[in-house]
């Protein structure tokens, strides 16, 4: 596992004498609620350039110095396409570099990203970006041939589909506009593509056809990216459309394996979105519409499953194998996993026990809200991606002092959670 992935909360130590859920797999596993939340809220801690605004944005990590922030966003849209009728592409930069205090370092990618998906920052500091849409021209929606369709015409709902609507340029379910195959569209000149970019900005390797390919070759709708300390590379791919499954590469971008299907059972996914490793290198995969994590080695090999951690959009996993986890569309988007509320559960992923949640402020939504992409760096600081609110949440932990009964704090063994 990558030093970054995992490097994160130095200066906390665990919840102790908490409701412990079990490590194991549990398809009936019952609603992780009811937890105490040590963290306090901060909005508008990033500082974007004059005149711009958030997109949406599922993509955040933490730099390999321990402190600083990698965010990945929409171009102030759900999408960085501002004209879908031509596929013309925004000039704004949709990789930003913020240090600790929120201010902007650098930025870089424009024209080159669709939609990021997914982000993760390698032990080089090399920056790993998946974009899961493309700008093949569409026609234009609504009456008159010529009508130019906006990125917040494309963006579904200003970031907030409702319940069951594809996300920014992507069909229904099960097909593309107009009765099309699921798969890749002509005409586009970007997107369905990984990138490996320095942290300057420079295109290192890209992974996957321009446009999009599916199996045998790569890839279509990848939503995130893991480089494991050997330089393997795993990607992995669907979000609603084309095949759900894994890729594995070789550290020079060549296809060793891949895995999974459409399905539920034991390595089978539907929708995989997010990846993450602990410090026994087990792969961890957000199979978010199936509403657990599961968990293989690197050669594919599934060794079990957790449902305790709800519904998985976005995971991390900190040095001391601290567990992040980010449900951002139960009881909204997702309608089979009502009783589980969305927000960020905080745990082991030694154990499987989850002892911390950070709810969504938003009691009702109708779309996707709260967390779908989550970090935490080396002071314990947890930052949270959202696609629907678009914006860049901060969550510091509130109890640091004042909850000595719920914490014990070692900044020698710099352990967040205890043992």
């Amino acid at each position: 596992m990558s030093q970054t992935r995992r490097s994160t909360s130095a200066m906390v130590a665990g919840i102790i004498a908490l409701i412990i859920v079990p490590g194991i797999a549990q398809r009936d596993a019952q609603p992780t609620n009811d937890l105490p939340n040590p963290y306090a809220s901060v909005e508008s801690w990033a500082k974007l350039p004059d005149g711009r605004t958030w997109g949406s944005t599922s993509a955040v990590e933490i730099d390999k110095d321990g402190r600083s922030i990698w965010v990945a966003e929409r171009c102030g849209e759900n999408s960085c396409v501002v004209d879908a009728v031509t596929g013309q592409m925004s000039p704004k930069d949709p990789i930003l570099h913020f240090d600790a205090s929120g201010t902007l370092i650098k930025s870089f990618g424009a024209g080159k990203l669709v939609a990021p998906h997914g982000i993760f920052v390698d032990r080089d500091g090399n920056v790993w970006v998946t974009d899961y849409q493309d700008n093949a021209p569409r026609p234009a929606r609504g009456s008159g041939a010529g009508r130019a369709e906006t990125a917040a015409q494309r963006g579904a709902a200003a970031g907030q589909p409702s319940p069951g609507a594809p996300a920014a340029g992507q069909a229904p379910a099960g097909g593309r506009a107009g009765g099309q195959p699921a798969g890749p569209l002509p005409g586009a000149t970007v997107g369905h593509q990984v990138f490996k970019f320095s942290s300057d900005g420079a295109v290192l390797m890209t992974l996957g056809k321009v446009g999009g390919a599916l199996e045998p070759d790569c890839c279509f709708q990848p939503t995130d990216v893991l480089v494991a300390p050997n330089g393997e590379i795993f990607v992995t791919l669907g979000h609603g459309q084309g095949k759900s499954e894994i890729v594995k590469f070789s550290k020079d971008g060549k296809i060793l394996t891949r895995w999974g299907q459409k399905g539920t059972g034991p390595g089978e996914f539907d929708g995989p979105h997010a990846l993450a490793m602990d410090s026994r290198g087990r792969l961890f995969v957000g199979d978010r519409n199936n509403n657990r994590i599961q968990i293989f080695d690197q050669q594919g090999k599934y060794l079990t499953e957790w449902a305790q951690f709800s519904r998985p959009s976005g995971i991390y996993i900190d040095k001391q194998d601290n567990i992040y986890v980010a449900d951002s569309e139960s009881e909204s988007i997702s309608r089979n996993h009502d009783g589980w509320k969305r927000g960020i559960r905080i745990g082991s992923a030694k154990d499987g026990s989850v002892k911390a949640f950070i709810p969504d402020p938003a009691d009702h939504a109708t779309g996707t809200s709260a967390a779908e992409g989550v970090a935490a760096d080396s002071q314990g600081i947890v930052y949270g991606a959202e696609v629907g609110p678009k914006r860049l949440m901060r969550m510091s932990l509130a109890w640091r002092r004042s909850s000595s009964a719920f914490f014990v704090h070692s900044a020698a063994t710099a352990a967040p959670w205890g043992p």
